[in-house]
């Protein structure tokens, strides 16, 4: 596993807003000569983690600049979450008599499938 997975990152704003760099550019799609002329479209590059996220749906850049600090503060809680360590559990003697006998079954078949007179 990587370095970054142990690390923790913050996802308060002003924190956000110190590691992030901001680029704003136009936005892609329809929506006429509005939409061509300003820049309203949000990419966040956070530093720490090298996560991008880009917003680009409303009109208004500081919309988008807001929705790209949510999404971006939603993709580091997914990180900072510790998975739960996994069980092992240990395959029940009625499950492994069942395989072996579906291995039977299924060993049956394909030797049905071979010519006649061919012993192998």
């Amino acid at each position: 596993m990587s370095e970054q997975a142990h690390d923790t990152f913050s996802t308060d704003r002003a924190s956000l807003e110190r590691d992030c760099d901001i680029e704003f550019f136009t936005g892609p799609g329809p929506g006429g000569q509005h939409r061509n002329k300003s820049r309203t479209g949000v990419r966040l590059k956070h530093r720490p983690s090298s996560i991008v996220v880009t917003a680009t749906e409303r009109r208004s850049q500081k919309q988008n600049l807001d929705q790209a600090f949510e999404r971006l503060a939603r993709k580091l809680e997914e990180l900072n979450k510790t998975p739960k360590p996994r069980k092992p559990t240990k395959v029940p003697a009625s499950k492994k008599r069942a395989r072996v006998e579906e291995k039977r079954k299924r060993s049956a078949t394909k030797k049905l499938r071979k010519p006649p007179g061919r012993d192998e």
